[in-house]
């Protein structure tokens, strides 16, 4: 069931574009492919409307940044990045993350289906009818479990360095962040991976937050500019910061599968060998200590 429409174009825009991404996919299948010289020739046209040599005769800086080889990601640097498997899909992550910026990343009939393509040579794995907007992030790509008929919509980060499934039917709204890592609240290098989750057929609405290691069961609901930090039980709407499921759906009998009180949680890794232990816990609830200081109260340290 869906409240879409179906929208037509000119019959030849629509041959032109069906060739360009049968092509794509064609040259990514091809071991044989440099994917770096592809994704720049891509650009090259779609920026520029000239070839890539052609630009580097007289525009060097612009073509310069069209080689993936020539920039770095924010994922190169870390310690829990897999760099031979991010430099097979660094140049795909380039030529994505660019093309948004283009009218082919605008046009949804055009740019959904080159992040289609993108998706299934980047993802780890990818469903069927995988539907993406514009302007999504990625930390490393290749952590990326997305199953049948998921849509993300614009403005989302997706931080997969520690892994994120997105199982069927899932929805994730403009502006929401998934993380997969956490940083120690006393060592900012104290990082732990932990894996998240968000299960069939839920909905992750706009400008919410999931953190690290969280499993979101199927059919369940975040709400708008929630804060998830555990996780949300089947068919259980979480509102609030932090978020608690204050709501249920009242749903006829489904079968479930990603349940947040079996499935397995991702009991973490440490991505720096300096802090190879678990993280214990570093804070404390407020009291007197932390109360307003007033001439003659003495406060106690530690």
């Amino acid at each position: 069931m869906t409240w879409l429409i179906p929208v037509n174009i000119d019959a030849g825009a629509q041959a032109t574009f069906g060739e360009f991404v049968r092509d794509l996919d064609g040259r990514l299948a091809d071991p044989n492919t440099d994917r770096s010289v592809l994704a720049r020739e891509i650009l090259a046209e779609a920026m520029y409307g000239r070839t890539y040599e052609a630009l580097v005769a007289d525009a060097p800086l612009a073509a310069l940044n069209l080689d993936s080889r020539n920039v770095t990601f924010e994922a190169e640097y870390y310690m829990a990045t897999d760099q031979e498997k991010f430099a097979q899909v660094k140049p795909l992550l380039w030529l994505w993350k660019s093309l948004d910026l283009t009218p082919i990343g605008q046009n949804p009939v055009l740019g959904i289906a080159v992040r289609r393509v993108l998706a299934g040579h980047i993802f780890r794995r990818v469903g069927a009818d995988f539907k993406c907007w514009q302007n999504v992030e990625f930390s490393v790509g290749y952590n990326m479990e997305v199953g049948d008929n998921v849509v993300v919509h614009r403005n989302v980060l997706l931080d997969d360095i520690g892994g994120i499934e997105l199982h069927d039917d899932a929805s994730i709204s403009d502006y929401v962040n998934i993380y997969s890592h956490t940083h120690s609240v006393l060592d900012g290098p104290d990082v732990t991976l932990k894996k998240t989750v968000v299960g069939r057929g839920a909905r992750i609405t706009y400008h919410s937050t999931i953190l690290a290691g969280a499993v979101v069961s199927d059919d369940a609901m975040l709400a708008t500019h929630a804060l998830l930090r555990d996780d949300i039980p089947p068919h259980g709407i979480a509102m609030g910061v932090p978020a608690r499921t204050s709501r249920f759906k009242v749903r006829p009998g489904m079968d479930v599968e990603v349940d947040s009180r079996i499935y397995p949680h991702d009991e973490g890794r440490k991505a720096n060998p300096q802090f190879p232990q678990p993280t214990p816990g570093q804070t404390r609830l407020p009291d007197e200590r932390d109360a307003p200081i007033t001439p003659g109260r003495v406060v106690k340290q530690g």
